[in-house]
């Protein structure tokens, strides 16, 4: 067995509690802390079986890396992610909406990227394993419960898997401030990956060669780039809103 990772934060632990109680070890919280939303994760805790430690606020920011662990952190078992990129590929039963993520390993970013991804219905995230920031505790925070519920896949040659998604009729969109279409010229109803690149450097050259097609978010003030969460966000509830038409 994989060895315990650490939560931090309600919303992150929540939906663990929420979606495989079984996998928690055990949770750490403050017992300072007497709020009501403290009252009712407790609540929930005992519920599930889940084994509480009380812990003061110095030992929660040691186990959990950070201050903003809310009063609550949780040692679990990683899940075991159940299919491989092309299984779960296999078992949509609606048009495919990926985000591509290259080179973005800021984990702050990623966390915003999942909690985007998961907002917008995304089906998964996809990113490169040698230009991406793994699943930790600050993505896990930031992402708000998304690390536990948008499948993540991590995978070896980024360039051969987007040349796999097109061989699937799935329609590759890299975002590019230099693109001549604007995002809100392209259909993206049907089978679309968005393929965002890091804020700053963008998309490696051979993704973007890879890419069918390149696009660009109008940018009307004196900024000329958006932070890769929020270009995800308009890129994919774009897409959203073009399936819902």
């Amino acid at each position: 067995m994989s060895a315990p990772k650490v939560l931090f934060g309600f919303h992150a632990v929540g939906v663990r509690l929420k979606t495989a109680p079984q996998s928690i070890v055990e949770i750490y919280y403050e017992p300072t802390r007497r709020d009501a939303r403290m009252r009712g994760f407790l609540e929930r805790a005992r519920e599930a079986g889940a084994r509480l430690i009380e812990a003061d606020g110095l030992r929660l920011a040691k186990l959990a890396g950070s201050h903003g662990h809310q009063g609550v952190a949780a040692r679990v078992q990683p899940l075991v992610q159940q299919h491989s990129l092309d299984e779960f590929l296999d078992g949509l039963q609606e048009p495919a909406l990926l985000l591509v993520l290259d080179g973005v390993t800021d984990p702050h970013n990623l966390g915003a990227c999942l909690r985007v991804a998961d907002g917008a219905g995304a089906h998964a995230v996809i990113a490169p394993k040698d230009h991406a920031a793994g699943i930790n505790a600050t993505v896990a925070k930031v992402a708000s419960g998304a690390a536990e519920t948008v499948p993540y896949f991590m995978v070896t040659n980024l360039a051969r898997t987007l040349g796999e998604l097109k061989e699937r009729g799935i329609w590759c969109i890299g975002t590019s401030d230099d693109a001549d279409k604007t995002l809100y010229q392209t259909d993206l109803a049907g089978p679309v990956a968005l393929v965002l690149g890091a804020e700053g450097e963008g998309m490696r050259q051979l993704t973007r060669k890879t890419c069918d097609a390149l696009v660009r978010i109008p940018m009307q003030g004196a900024v000329e780039s958006l932070n890769v969460s929020v270009a995800s966000g308009v890129c994919l509830y774009e897409a959203r809103r073009q399936r819902m038409g």
